[in-house]
This record gives structure tokens, sequence and C-alpha cells, in this order.
């Protein structure tokens, strides 16, 4: 029962391709000016968010997160009130050319908090 409890209290949500990267082999992995959208999409799949720069390139975002809760969370009573998780949030940008090249990209990696329950401040 304790360990379905400590199992339950972990997700992750997002691109599982963004699991081991890190900034460093994401580095090592892109090339400005040489790598192309097709190889991109090869190594991350679809990207989570698509977006446009004003003079129309293109922009891919992945994300993925994975957060467990915190041991206040099982006090009994004490959960429902003002619960919290924390954990790791990654995001991967990437700014296209107008041939579908990468023209620039950005990988980070982040502690995140959340905050649940009724007193959720």
């Amino acid at each position: 029962m304790v360990l379905l409890c400590l199992l339950a209290g972990c997700v992750s949500s997002g691109n599982e391709s963004l699991r081991q990267a890190t900034e460093q082999n994401v580095s090592m992995k892109i090339v400005e000016g040489e790598t192309t959208k097709e190889q991109i999409r090869s190594w991350f799949g679809s990207p989570f968010k698509t977006s446009f720069t004003d003079g129309g390139l293109e922009i891919w975002t992945y994300e993925w997160s994975k957060a467990h809760a915190d041991a206040v969370n099982y006090i009994p009573l004490v959960g429902l009130f003002g619960g919290s998780a924390t954990g790791t949030k990654k995001e991967l940008v990437i700014l296209y050319d107008e041939n579908d090249v990468v023209k620039r990209f950005a990988m980070s990696e982040s502690p995140i908090k959340t905050k649940t329950g009724l007193f959720n401040r």
C-alpha cells in the first residue's frame, strides 16, 4: 500500500525524448546553420507548440516535466488544505530559417514547484 502511494505521487508529462536530454548533449547534436527540420523531427518527434516570428520564421517548442508529491501531501487532512509537488522542467526552443534549417536554439532545465489544495498560495 505504501509503495502504491509513493508511485502515485510522481508524474511526468511532455515529450519523452527530452527525458534524458541535457543542455550539453543537445548542443552536441544540433548545429546551427546545418541541422534540418527533418532531423529535429526524427530525433524529438512533433513539437509541443509551433509559433512564428513577426518575419514569418517558424519556432518549435518541446517540453518535458517530472514532479513528485512532497511529504506534506501524505499527512492526513493537511494535504487536502495545501499540498505541493517539486520537480524539473526541460524546454527546447528551436528557430528555423527560411530554408527549414536551425537558425538558433536554446535548451533549458529548471526546477519547478506547484501548490495544490485550498491554501495554494
